[in-house]
């Protein structure tokens, strides 16, 4: 078996790695950027992915690597995991139909509320100790979850119809259609910007290049918040309009 993740801020990767080390202290996991990933998927016999929820959905560049990668998934057994700030309802089962409709045997899902990795949004934020509170919690709930992947009774968390309503009513209903496409929103305070770079080299859709010793972006964010939780002067904005707390999942661990 191995695990895969998309991760903005390290939620998804952490969440990913501890629950195969659980499983199986041989496994691999490796980011969707990785292109070692691909050879991995097809020699595993059990896939354990692990993403970011974003709108009660899937973000645009997890759902566009699964589809084209089409035919890694036939007779795939899956196991998904979604972090999340606050609430998802059926995150994981959004990945999990995805995934069936090429084929995959998803087995389980599970949910784990995280630290939030919107910077710039204060209504969002908590206490470091509430961080790191979420995450023990977070550690247990991986822990319990691989023991009932041992013992054939897989946590269906996400999976269902009573999640899929939750989540279509709670979030996507209204807010999902801002993860149909990738987002033109970015927005970079060139007074702020000094063109370091760092934000060039973290983004994983190269929308964001130095010209003239700024940093512009283009029309192809992921709103995976990278770039935002660590520009060393703030100077980047998405959802909000000022960075309220640089997060990461090391501040909390």
């Amino acid at each position: 078996m191995i695990g895969i993740y998309f991760s903005g801020t390290g939620n998804s990767k952490y969440a990913a790695e501890l629950f195969c080390k659980e499983l199986d202290k041989e496994s691999g996991t490796y980011s969707i950027e990785n292109e070692e990933a691909i050879t991995a998927i097809k020699d595993a016999d059990l896939v354990v992915i692990a993403y970011p929820v974003q709108f009660s959905t899937v973000p645009k560049i997890m759902r566009d690597y699964v589809t084209d990668h089409s035919e890694l998934w036939k007779n795939k057994k899956v196991f998904v995991i979604a972090t999340m700030g606050l609430f998802s309802g059926d995150g994981a089962g959004m990945l999990g139909r995805l995934l069936q409709s090429y084929g995959a045997k998803v087995i389980g899902g599970l949910h784990l509320k995280m630290p939030d990795s919107i910077a710039d949004e204060k209504a969002l934020k908590r206490p470091i100790e509430k961080n790191k509170e979420l995450v023990k919690q977070a550690q247990q709930k991986i822990k319990e979850s691989v023991k009932r992947l041992k013992a054939g009774d897989p946590t269906q968390e996400g999976i269902g119809v009573l999640y899929r309503m939750a989540g279509f009513f709670g979030q996507r209903a209204y807010f999902g259609h801002n993860t149909r496409r990738y987002s033109s929103k970015l927005k970079i305070d060139t007074d702020k910007c000094v063109g370091c770079g760092s934000c060039e080299k973290l983004c994983p859709m190269k929308n964001i290049t130095i010209k003239d010793q700024k940093a512009v972006s283009g029309d192809r964010c992921t709103m995976c918040y990278r770039c935002i939780n660590k520009c060393p002067k703030q100077a980047i904005t998405l959802l909000g309009k000022r960075v309220v707390e640089q997060c990461g999942i090391e501040k909390y661990i």
